[in-house]
């Protein structure tokens, strides 16, 4: 283990005019891992050096960045029906200070507040009907149609934070909080869209969280399919695997990055879908 001193003198080097020296430190301080992401931060804060707080910044992200897939790689292997804990792989991305804790208490808020309305013996429509008023009237989750495709609308904490999010993010919410109660919602990766399935034994019906848990059939869905001109697919009425929704959020994540031309990040996140593949 190295001391802190020693972190601290590498730190200094990087200062130094000799790009083989400042290369060195570089690996060095990268073959450390996180445990220098402390140092490098208050570095960063206190240095007056444009050069130093550049390097300092690109350090920082390339050990945060090793971290996310690092996290990703123990989610897909060890957790991958932990939807949440996916959920929050992608929001330490561009939130590296973002904690699963932090989800997960907004998620136990919502279910607390949405249990008190629930009783016995409800149907599953009232079941929905409850969810709704819980989610969208209540809590006010609502579409963020103004910027639809901004990143930030894949990131749980930010969607929590604004209360505002895309098909994918309402439906995660809506569907993490339905798990909590114990009812049957899943997703389903439909062209363009991203639904919730209430599969409810021989008569499973659709939830479009995007529109305020508006409740459909699978008539509507061979309808949607059909205006699209595509083939019927099992997997447009069935549920999909917590992989394929992250594998999701990460391709809508890709599209929103490419809008604003930010190709480094873009790059950044085929590299975490390619690790899903």
């Amino acid at each position: 283990m190295i001391a802190d001193n020693e972190i601290k003198a590498l730190i200094a080097l990087l200062d130094d005019e000799d790009t083989e020296i400042t290369h060195h430190v570089e690996t060095k301080l990268l073959s450390l891992g996180e445990s220098v992401l402390p140092f490098l931060e208050s570095e960063w804060e206190n240095s007056m050096n444009p050069t130093i707080q550049t390097k300092l910044e690109n350090l920082i992200h390339t050990l945060q960045f090793q971290t996310t897939k690092q996290r990703l790689k123990d989610w897909k292997e060890n957790e991958p029906e932990n939807l949440l804990k996916g959920m929050w792989v992608v929001a330490t991305y561009q939130y590296p200070e973002v904690t699963y804790d932090e989800l997960q208490e907004k998620i136990d808020q919502l279910y607390y507040n949405t249990w008190v309305h629930f009783k016995e013996g409800l149907n599953p429509y009232d079941q929905v009907k409850i969810l709704n008023y819980a989610l969208f009237d209540e809590y006010k989750l609502s579409a963020n149609t103004k910027n639809f495709h901004s990143p930030a609308n894949n990131m749980l904490n930010i969607v929590f934070e604004g209360k505002k999010g895309n098909p994918i993010s309402l439906c995660v919410i809506y569907m993490l909080l339905a798990q909590r109660l114990k009812l049957p919602i899943h997703g389903v990766n439909l062209p363009n869209l991203f639904i919730l399935i209430y599969d409810w034994d021989n008569k499973p019906f659709y939830i479009n969280a995007f529109n305020k848990g508006l409740i459909f059939t699978k008539a509507d869905i061979d309808n949607y399919i059909e205006q699209l001109g595509l083939q019927k697919q099992e997997s447009f009425y069935r549920p999909c695997s917590h992989l394929e929704i992250v594998k999701r959020i990460f391709r809508n994540l890709i599209v929103a990055y490419e809008q604003l031309g930010e190709a480094d990040k873009m790059e950044e996140i085929h590299e975490l879908l390619d690790m899903l593949e």
